[in-house]
């Protein structure tokens, strides 16, 4: 190992640790910490962004990056100095104070979020969340300077490298003309067939918790390097040697609360699964949140989904839950979770009404982040839009603009991965079980392993080794495209 290369990879091992101390703080502030806690945990969050940044900004790392680009190095090694680059041209690209005033602002309107939703008081928040995109703006003008992009996509780049929104246009654009019709021809063949017959509440949170941790070990998650706690708003977080997963409960519904915790799960194992030899390196770290969401996609909505997985989750339900046998039989299950009605909730909705969801939430980021809307002119524009997208409209903005935590906590620019993550999810388990047959069987036993075996060696192994690009053409032999998404959602909806 050559003296430059050695010395960076010291200075960013340095970096995912603070990065990793930060992820901590903020499992803890979402799902443990008291209110009166808040201002606290704002400073300690933003002191660790501004020591992140300073090491980034060190005047001799881009010296250090030149004089490593003409050693001798091997693969891994060459493609963790090119994501200490990428790493590097980000970070240069925005002073320490404005990159504590984000992190102030955006752990601030976080917390103020929970209550302005509970309240439905978007007024309530909208200052605080003005502020939170005012600077989300000032970061993105400052990055596309470095990037050589716009505005927009140099937040999207943030969590998906190298993907720009020409793209993201042409391929939603493909996918909405397909979708409408095709989400009404599913709706009405639904409605001429016996409705499923949905089970009998209350589900009990303590046994739906059971329930979400029995399922958690089929997957595969290891308790000894993770757990399962409640937040307003479900996500996977922590490190990848103690990854934490929380979920919410309706004890009227337990549907939401366990496949949240699928999908959350399909987030940890990737996490777990990323190469342990390089897990404090950039080059260790997952490859952006298009391919983060496809492993949570795939678990919760591909496999989870399926009958052959329903076939041994529905004894599981119903020795938790007690009720009506047909309730908990494959097929009724099957036909439950594959019901299509547009919803006002975007994680509670299913895989064909989905994008709607997405596509919404990306134009109206995109129009805010450019200038083309104001965000006190967001509830009306959000309403606007799920009327013509979704035909339906929220009775207010806590089911409506408010309902989602990212804008909120200056993640400006991740929208737009969900639905690249479903079109990917659809790809892989496709060459999932076309390179390995038992896997459907095996789900029907509660056997998740013949997956994520294929899963660990042809994805989460390949950590930031390469592109999202590369890493699916090797996987599956295409780069991501929506070819693969209709035919899973033709072959499960449209019989």
């Amino acid at each position: 190992m050559t003296d430059a290369y050695k010395s960076l990879e010291s200075r960013f091992r340095r970096i995912n640790t603070l990065s990793g101390i930060g992820e901590m703080l903020h499992w803890d502030m979402a799902s443990m910490m008291p209110n009166g806690g808040a201002n606290a945990r704002s400073e300690q969050l933003a002191t660790l962004d501004v020591m992140a940044n300073e090491l980034v900004n060190a005047p001799d790392i881009g010296d250090l990056i030149k004089a490593a680009e003409g050693e001798s190095l091997d693969d891994w090694q060459a493609a963790n100095l090119a994501e200490m680059k990428r790493n590097w041209v980000h970070g240069t690209a925005v002073p320490s104070d404005l990159v504590e005033k984000m992190s102030l602002a955006a752990t601030s309107c976080e917390v103020a979020w929970r209550g302005a939703r509970a309240d439905n008081d978007f007024a309530g928040l909208l200052p605080k969340l003005q502020t939170v995109l005012d600077l989300s703006i000032e970061t993105g003008k400052a990055k596309a300077d470095a990037l050589g992009s716009s505005v927009y996509d140099a937040l999207l780049d943030q969590y998906d490298p190298m993907m720009r929104s020409e793209r993201v246009d042409s391929l939603f654009a493909e996918l909405e003309a397909f979708l409408p019709s095709f989400t009404r021809d599913v709706i009405e063949r639904q409605k001429a067939e016996k409705a499923p017959v949905a089970p009998n509440g209350p589900f009990p949170i303590s046994v739906q918790n059971k329930v979400g941790l029995d399922l958690m070990k089929a997957v595969g998650f290891d308790f000894n390097h993770g757990r399962l706690d409640i937040s307003h708003h479900p996500f996977c977080g922590g490190i990848p040697d103690d990854v934490r997963i929380t979920t919410r409960y309706d004890e009227a519904d337990f549907t939401s609360a366990i496949m949240g915790v699928l999908h959350e799960t399909g987030h940890a194992m990737y996490e777990r699964g990323l190469p342990t030899d390089w897990r404090n390196q950039p080059v260790g770290k997952a490859r952006g949140m298009t391919m983060h969401e496809s492993q949570s996609l795939l678990v919760e909505m591909q496999a989870s989904r399926s009958e052959e997985f329903l076939t041994y989750a529905g004894p599981v339900f119903k020795a938790a839950f007690g009720g009506d046998d047909s309730a908990w039989n494959a097929q009724n299950l099957h036909r439950l979770y594959t019901r299509v009605e547009p919803g006002l909730i975007r994680v509670d909705a299913d895989e064909v009404t989905y994008p709607a969801h997405v596509i919404l939430r990306y134009r109206l980021e995109r129009a805010l982040i450019e200038g083309d809307m104001k965000l006190a002119d967001l509830p009306g524009a959000w309403n606007e839009m799920m009327g013509k997208l979704l035909g339906i409209t929220p009775p207010d903005d806590a089911n409506g603009c408010l309902q989602d935590i990212h804008w909120p906590s200056g993640s400006w620019g991740y929208f737009p991965t969900y639905t690249m993550g479903a079109m990917a999810a659809a790809q892989i388990f496709a060459a999932a079980k076309k390179a390995q047959p038992e896997i459907p069987g095996a789900l029907a036993q509660g056997d998740f392993a013949p997956l994520m075996t294929w899963l660990g060696k042809n994805i989460h192994a390949k950590a930031s080794s390469k592109s999202t690009d590369e890493i699916l053409i090797e996987a599956t032999g295409k780069p991501l495209g929506v070819a693969a998404f209709k035919a899973h959602v033709q072959d499960r909806y449209g019989r």
